[in-house]
């Protein structure tokens, strides 16, 4: 039983300590994923070091164990109710003109359920419906939706790269580009609220990281998105599967370069993958947004047969830009790293990760 648990208290802080490498590999990267899976573990191995193993091995491995406990639990923590905010609480009128709502749905694309996600849509009624995954199949079958929003972005594909965008509102400067690699494209769009007030949304869905291969596709599209939203007047959204954990480097590294907010911080996780398996889940699909926009709900909907939950934000732009506070701006070592991570994915010549998982 010692060497058992001594054994799982070096792999689990060794899983720990390489999550903080900045090393853009998948090898890497993947461990910064399941924090509360390595906590959880962590802890009732301590629960079990301290009722079986007598000392002085007890005193070893329950300090190692309470060492990944911390370090995972500080990683975390932002996402629970002991942290602020950072997304301010609309509280103005429910149905403000001011107000967007953005459905978000990887929709795996060997998954048929047509019909659940066009309910889906019709039950939730967003003003955007972001779809990540889509081929032919899914784009001919999403096309009913197109009677109530008539502005439509397609760009099918079956590499699982495809993208959609459905809207009820105005779209605008509508882009659909290829950031980092040839065959992952995204969307960028001016979206007119009723209001009349503007915003640039960017759909987005990188590389995931795995074990075998580099990161430096996934990073590199995170950073030149969070390049264009600096350099953006308008206030931005940027919304879709990111392949990426809300607590991560890469992520805390795009929201300092962005300065856009995450509204899960101080609410909750919002696990959205993997569906299927309760306990091996983490926030994949996110929405950040300009400080100019008030949270006003934020809902994980219901499973319909994806690998991923459908995402739900509904937002409000209340604010002009010299009433907005963002997150700390990027200092020198940040924009030293998005030049490394930029350099890294301009020697890329390789297939989008994936590619052919589901054919």
């Amino acid at each position: 039983m010692v060497i058992l648990l001594g054994v799982l208290t070096v792999l689990l802080l060794a899983a720990t300590g390489i999550s903080f490498l900045r090393i853009s590999h998948g090898a890497i990267r993947v461990f910064a994923f399941p924090r509360l899976q390595i906590l959880t573990i962590a802890a009732i191995l301590l629960l079990l070091a301290i009722v079986l193993i007598e000392q002085p091995a007890r005193y070893w491995i329950a300090a190692g164990l309470a060492l990944v406990i911390a370090v995972q639990a500080v990683c975390i923590a932002q996402f629970s109710p002991l942290r602020s905010v950072q997304s301010k609480r609309y509280a103005g009128e429910p149905n403000s003109p001011e107000r967007v709502s953005i459905l978000s749905y990887n929709v795996k694309m060997s998954n048929r359920r047509y019909q659940d996600a066009i309910d889906l849509v019709t039950r939730e009624a967003p003003d955007i419906a972001l779809f990540m995954e889509t081929d032919e199949g899914w784009a001919k079958a999403l096309e009913p939706l197109g009677e109530t929003m008539p502005y439509v972005v397609a760009e099918p594909l079956g590499n699982t790269y495809g993208i959609m965008l459905y809207s009820r509102l105005k779209l605008a400067g509508v882009q659909i580009t290829r950031l980092v690699m040839d065959d992952v494209p995204s969307v960028i769009a001016q979206v007119t609220l009723r209001s009349g007030k503007d915003f640039r949304l960017y759909g987005v869905h990188p590389e995931p990281p795995v074990p075998y291969a580099d990161s430096a596709g996934r990073d590199a599209e995170l950073i030149k998105v969070a390049r264009r939203v600096e350099a953006d007047p308008l206030p931005a959204v940027v919304c879709g599967d990111l392949n990426d954990v809300a607590w991560s480097h890469t992520t805390r590294h795009f929201q300092r370069i962005s300065r856009l907010l995450d509204p899960r911080v101080g609410r909750g996780f919002y696990n959205t993958f993997d569906a299927r398996y309760p306990l091996l889940r983490w926030p994949l699909d996110h929405l950040f947004h300009d400080a100019r926009f008030d949270l006003i709900t934020m809902r994980r909907l219901d499973h319909i047969g994806s690998d991923h939950f459908p995402m739900l934000f509904a937002l409000a732009l209340t604010r002009d830009a010299d009433a907005a506070a963002g997150p700390d701006k990027a200092d020198a070592a940040d924009q030293a790293e998005c030049e490394d991570i930029i350099e890294d994915a301009s020697k890329l010549d390789r297939e989008a990760i994936g590619s052919d998982w589901e054919k």
